[in-house]
């Protein structure tokens, strides 16, 4: 026990014993040392030299961060789901309710950094080259939903999910990406609630954005950077004008229902290798195609 005037002692803390197995599970998932399963708990057990409790808190710390889900039963165990992007866009747009976040500020931010991961597309051959396809495939099905607003814009805002998705830098790539998903998700929204009551874009209107994506797309497969984040730059705030009029004010959602399968679908299109999710109203019409 201390006395007045005595100096503390410093004590060195050392961490539980659950806490510490937790970090060194979370090191060997995330460097990719175990995959798919963690090994079974006996396992583990006889690795770290413990007994069965500070385990099981270790594996209930490690589901609370999203890493596991323990699955109880004979063919239980503890199946590992790896950070991706599609969880980092809903802990963004969670924190940015709970922050009481303003929809304009997250287009603001976007305004500035889409068109940078246009330019960054364009300056980069392999990148080039592999979006030509996706560009033509996701032009077309964006064409011919035009009249369906719901549909028009979720290939609309899959555009630019591919965009940015391309974007050779990873850091860039992921963050800028979660940003684009966030807004997609609000944006989505504003397209239904917008349609359900007629004051959705006219069909002249959505003509108008499906050939700003095809001139930036041209920018881009040209190569020229320069043009491509301005063709980027002037479309974000040409359309993003009448969206922040409606829905500027609004609290970004990541909790509604329509919000949560936004975040979803940008998930489902991550785990397919970039391929495009089909909208339920927005299934092309080949015949419809050639007359555009």
């Amino acid at each position: 026990m201390n006395v007045d005037g005595d100096i503390p002692r410093r004590v060195r803390v050392q961490p539980r014993i659950a806490e510490s197995i937790a970090a060194e599970l979370r090191e060997r998932i995330l460097n990719g040392t175990y995959s798919g399963l963690l090994p079974k708990q006996e396992a583990l057990v006889a690795m770290f030299g413990v007994s069965a409790p500070p385990l099981r808190e270790a594996l209930r710390i490690l589901e609370m961060e999203g890493l596991i889900t323990v699955r109880r039963g004979k063919v239980g165990g503890a199946v590992i789901h790896l950070p991706d992007g599609g969880s980092v866009s809903h802990a963004i747009g969670m924190t940015l309710q709970a922050e009481r976040v303003h929809l304009r500020d997250v287009g603001e931010l976007l305004a500035n950094l889409e068109p940078q991961c246009a330019a960054s597309c364009a300056g980069h051959p392999a990148t080039r080259a592999a979006l030509a396809t996706q560009f033509e495939e996701n032009l077309a099905r964006a064409a011919a939903s035009l009249g369906n607003g719901p549909a028009f814009t979720h290939w609309s805002r899959q555009f630019h999910d591919l965009v940015v998705a391309s974007t050779p830098q990873a850091t860039t790539r992921l963050v800028v990406r979660s940003l684009v998903a966030v807004w997609s998700a609000q944006e989505e929204t504003w397209a239904h609630e917008a349609a359900e009551v007629g004051q959705y874009p006219t069909d002249s209107e959505q003509r108008t954005v499906l050939n700003a994506h095809r001139r930036i797309a041209d920018r881009i497969l040209s190569g020229d950077a320069a043009a491509a984040e301005r063709a980027a730059r002037s479309h974000l705030i040409a359309t993003q004008k009448r969206v922040v009029a409606e829905f500027g004010d609004r609290v970004v959602d990541a909790s509604s229902p329509r919000a949560v399968r936004g975040l979803r679908d940008v998930t489902a299109r991550r785990s397919g290798n970039g391929r495009m999710v089909d909208h339920p109203d927005a299934a092309p019409s080949i015949a419809r195609l050639a007359t555009l």
